[in-house]
């Protein structure tokens, strides 16, 4: 079977995704029996682009690179048009969302869900803001939703917990959740002021020209709370996090720091106890006996306690393009062998397919078209 699928937003994280597909396509097709087209995407600045049997990517991210836009293929749609078109079966959600809000990424996620299409989003906002919402309106329509890259971009986390450690139950996660200032801390162990490690964390594009969310501790605090309500089960809103962020950190303290054997790291923290699920983002001396400590540059880690398996420490990139897009990936091809992998049986591959055809308009030669 063939996947259509659908961008919203095609700026780094789209573009990244799109790069990752081109390039692996012959891999994810012998590996995992992958098959797709990109039918529609759809940018806020860069216009709408459209084909109903498929986008040729190669073309599609070279005109973006040279002009900044969309050239062929152009058609005037808005995201729902895309949505309802009747031939999409995968929605990927990449676009500027308000944090505190999830709008306008949970309006799109709505409108996806509750027309039977999977949604892959990388958006914070939505998830820490309506997870149970949309989690209910896929479950009522049966199709998935997924958002590996909201917490450590193509790192894995939210995958590697639900699944990997399926069966652990986890009581502590203590994390580096934004590499922004993991990086401005790093430079400033270096002798940098506060402003002259954030100015370069700018020039590296690391840093937003307005850099709040990031080192007052709102980026971090935000996947947290997505970590708390999907991994721990809560019911938790930003309101409910303990929020401290960088700003106050001088060389100073830097410095005495170092010299007491410690670094300063700005660490979530989420402690589970019953039913109840604590969470705090705050700058915490680190001493070097903590996995943590080595966690340097814009490299995100989580250091992840649980029963079956004592602590279970991941790290990696926090951000980029290509990064996030592998996150994207790694959705779409869980979705992919939610129903159609290899490993399954023949009788149950029999069993599913029929089924899953009828549901999604999916059947091998069978397209709607745009209307």
């Amino acid at each position: 079977m063939i996947w259509n699928i659908g961008i919203v937003g095609f700026g780094h994280v789209g573009q990244g995704f799109a790069r990752v597909l081109m390039e692996k396509r012959e891999y994810l097709r012998r590996k995992y029996d992958f098959r797709y087209k990109i039918v529609g995407i759809v940018d806020r600045s860069k216009g709408s682009i459209y084909r109903e049997n498929g986008l040729p990517l190669k073309r599609v991210i070279k005109e973006v690179e040279e002009k900044g836009e969309f050239v062929s293929y152009l058609q005037r749609m808005s995201v729902e048009d895309l949505i309802k078109s009747g031939n999409l079966d995968i929605l990927v959600e990449a676009i500027p969302t308000d944090v505190r809000t999830g709008e306008p990424s949970m309006r799109y996620l709505r409108i996806a869900l509750e027309n039977g299409v999977h949604a892959v989003t990388t958006n914070k906002g939505s998830i820490a803001r309506g997870y149970r919402e949309l989690k209910k309106i896929a479950d009522r329509n049966g199709v998935l939703l997924k958002f590996e890259g909201t917490v450590l971009s193509g790192t894995p986390s939210i995958n590697l917990m639900r699944d990997a450690l399926a069966g652990c139950e986890i009581t502590q996660i203590e994390g580096i959740l934004n590499g922004t200032t993991n990086f401005i801390l790093s430079m400033m162990e270096r002798g940098l002021s506060f402003e002259e490690a954030l100015h370069f964390a700018q020039e590296k594009g690391y840093a937003e020209k307005d850099p709040s969310g990031d080192v007052d501790g709102m980026d971090a605090a935000i996947k947290a709370v997505i970590l708390a309500n999907v991994i721990m089960d809560a019911n938790i809103s930003l309101e409910d996090v303990s929020v401290e962020g960088i700003c106050k950190i001088s060389s100073q303290d830097i410095k005495e720091a170092l010299q007491q054997g410690n670094k300063i790291k700005l660490i979530a923290t989420l402690i589970k106890k019953g039913d109840e699920v604590a969470v705090n983002v705050r700058p915490e001396k680190i001493s070097r006996d903590n996995l943590l400590y080595s966690v340097d540059g814009i490299e995100n880690a989580l250091l992840i306690h649980t029963d079956n398996l004592g602590r279970v420490f991941i790290r990696g990139p926090g951000a980029g393009g290509k990064e996030t897009g592998q996150a994207v990936l790694s959705d779409v091809l869980a979705i992919h062998n939610h129903y159609f992998s290899r490993d399954l049986e023949p009788r149950i591959q029999a069993a599913l397919f029929p089924i899953f055809s009828e549901q999604f308009h999916l059947l091998h030669g069978t397209q709607n078209s745009f209307s």
